[in-house]
C-alpha cells in the first residue's frame, strides 16, 4: 500500500486518506493556515487531521455562542466531524429494563391516579360507614368517629405517597434524558445546516469564479475573431 507524508504533521498516512488542500473550503483552509503558515494549495493532509480541524472550527463556533462545552456537546461535535449517526447512540443510552420495584411503583402510581381507584375507594368508605352506623347501630368494630378507618387511611396515604414519588422521579429522569437527546439532535442539525450553508457558499463562489473565467475566455475569443475578420477585410 502506498503512503504519503502530511504537510501538517509530517507523519505518514495511507494514500486512501489523502486530502488535497485545493479541495478544502476557504474557512477550513484558512484555519489550517493559522496553525501552519507553510500550508499552501499544493499541500495535503490526512482525513483524520481534517476531521480534527473541522472539530476545532465547530467547537470555536459553539464556544462563541454558548460558552464552555459539555460532554454532550463534545459528543455532538465528534458525530458531526465523523459524519456518523447520533440517534443510535442516544437510543442505546435511554433503553434499559425497569426493576421489579420500579414496575410496582409505576403500577401503583397509575392505579392511584385513576378514576377506578377514586370510585372504588369512595365506595369502600361509604360501605364502611353504612355498615357501622346503620347495620351495627354504631356499636360495631369501628363506631363513630371511625378511628380504625382514619388509621387505615393514614397508613394508606403514608405508603402510597412515597411510591408515587418514586414513579414520578423515574418519569422526570426519563424526561430529562429525552430533553438532552432532543437538544443533542437539534444541535447537530444546526451544525450540519451551518456546514451545508458553508458548502453552498463555497460552491457558489467557485461557480462565480468559473463564470468570470468563461467570460474572459469568451471575450478573448471575440477579440481574436475580430482581428482575424479585420485582417481578412484588409
Amino acid at each position: 500500500m502506498s503512503h504519503f507524508h502530511s504537510n501538517i504533521s509530517g507523519k505518514q498516512f495511507p494514500v486512501s486518506e489523502k486530502v488535497s488542500a485545493n479541495s478544502l473550503r476557504p474557512s477550513i483552509f484558512n484555519r489550517i493556515r493559522q496553525d501552519n503558515p507553510e500550508f499552501t494549495l499544493e499541500s495535503s493532509l490526512s482525513l483524520s487531521e481534517l476531521k480534527d480541524y473541522i472539530k476545532k472550527i465547530l467547537s470555536n463556533y459553539l464556544i462563541s455562542k454558548i460558552g464552555e462545552l459539555s460532554d454532550l456537546e463534545k459528543n455532538v461535535l465528534a458525530s458531526v466531524a465523523e459524519k456518523s449517526a447520533l440517534i443510535d447512540e442516544l437510543q442505546i443510552g435511554t433503553e434499559h429494563e425497569p426493576t421489579t420495584g420500579q414496575k410496582i411503583a409505576d403500577k401503583v402510581a397509575s392505579f392511584g391516579g385513576s378514576w377506578t381507584f377514586i370510585i372504588s375507594f369512595g365506595t369502600f368508605i361509604f360501605l364502611w360507614i353504612i355498615l357501622n352506623v346503620f347495620w351495627l347501630l354504631n356499636r360495631g368494630f369501628d363506631p363513630f368517629p371511625f378511628i380504625l378507618l382514619n388509621l387505615i387511611l393514614s397508613c394508606l396515604s403514608a405508603l402510597q405517597a412515597p411510591v408515587i414519588m418514586m414513579s414520578q422521579n423515574r418519569t422526570e429522569e426519563k424526561d430529562r434524558v429525552r430533553a438532552k437527546n432532543d437538544y443533542a439532535i437539534n444541535l447537530k442539525s444546526e451544525l450540519e445546516i451551518k456546514n451545508l450553508h458553508n458548502k453552498i457558499d463555497n460552491f457558489m463562489e467557485k461557480q462565480k469564479q468559473e463564470f468570470i473565467e468563461i467570460q474572459k475566455v469568451h471575450k478573448d475569443i471575440i477579440e481574436i475573431l475580430s482581428r482575424i475578420e479585420t485582417k481578412r477585410s484588409l
